[in-house]
C-alpha cells in the first residue's frame, strides 16, 4: 500500500496555478493579483509571494516593473525549435549518464508513471497527461543529473508546454515513452536516444 505524502500548501498551490497555465484557463500575458489568489487559496499573501517567485523561475510567470506578475507569452516559433533542441540535449546527456544505472524500483516507478498518462488519457484530462507526460522526464533527468540538472531542464520543458497542442492520441503518447523505458531496461542507450528524439518534437 503507497503512503501518500503530506504535500506542503505552497506546493499545492503552485501546482495549480502550473496546471491553470498549461490548461491555458490563465492565459499568456494574463496579470496575477496576489490578493485574488490568496482569497481563492484562502491563505496569506505571504505562500502566495513565495509561489509566483517560484514559478518565475520555472519560465511559467513574468515579473514586469511596477506591472506585478503576469502569465508569460506564448514562444515565437523560432525560440520554440531552440528549446526543443536544448531539451533534447540535456535528455539525451541524462539518458546517456543513466546506462545500466536504473534498478527495478525504478523501472516500476516509470510503469507508475505511465498508467498515470494512461489514466488522464482516458478521462481526456489533457492537463493531467501534460503532467505526468514531464513527470516521466524529469524523473529521468533526476535520476541521471539530481536538482542541479532538473533545474537547468524544468524551465524549457514548461515554457514549450504553454503552447503545446501535440498531445492528443493516446496510443502514440504511451508507446513513445514505453518505448524509452523498454530500451532503457534493455540498457540498449542508442534505442532509448532514438526513442526519445521520436518522443520531443
Amino acid at each position: 500500500m503507497q503512503e501518500h505524502k503530506i504535500v506542503p500548501i505552497r506546493d499545492q498551490i503552485a501546482d495549480q496555478i502550473r496546471s491553470d497555465i498549461i490548461a491555458g484557463s490563465l492565459a499568456p500575458n494574463e496579470k496575477l493579483n496576489e490578493q485574488s489568489l490568496a482569497n481563492r487559496f484562502g491563505v496569506s499573501r505571504g505562500p502566495v509571494r513565495d509561489v509566483l517567485l517560484q514559478l518565475t523561475k520555472e519560465g511559467l510567470l513574468v515579473s514586469k516593473n511596477n506591472c506585478g506578475m503576469s502569465v508569460n507569452d506564448v514562444l515565437s516559433p523560432a525560440l520554440q525549435t531552440l528549446m526543443v533542441d536544448i531539451r533534447v540535449k540535456i535528455e539525451v546527456f541524462a539518458l546517456q549518464s543513466l546506462k545500466g544505472k536504473l534498478t527495478e524500483a525504478d523501472f516500476t516507478d516509470l510503469d507508475a508513471i505511465l498508467d498515470r498518462i494512461q489514466d488522464a488519457f482516458d478521462v481526456e484530462d489533457f492537463t493531467e497527461v501534460t503532467k505526468a507526460d514531464i513527470d516521466f522526464h524529469r524523473y529521468l533527468v533526476a535520476k541521471a543529473g539530481g536538482q542541479e540538472l532538473v533545474n537547468l531542464w524544468l524551465p524549457i520543458v514548461l515554457r514549450m508546454r504553454m503552447n503545446y497542442k501535440r498531445i492528443r492520441q493516446s496510443k502514440d503518447c504511451v508507446d513513445e515513452h514505453r518505448a524509452i523505458s523498454d530500451a532503457l531496461k534493455a540498457n540498449k542507450i542508442k534505442d532509448a536516444v532514438a526513442a526519445l528524439k521520436a518522443n520531443i518534437k
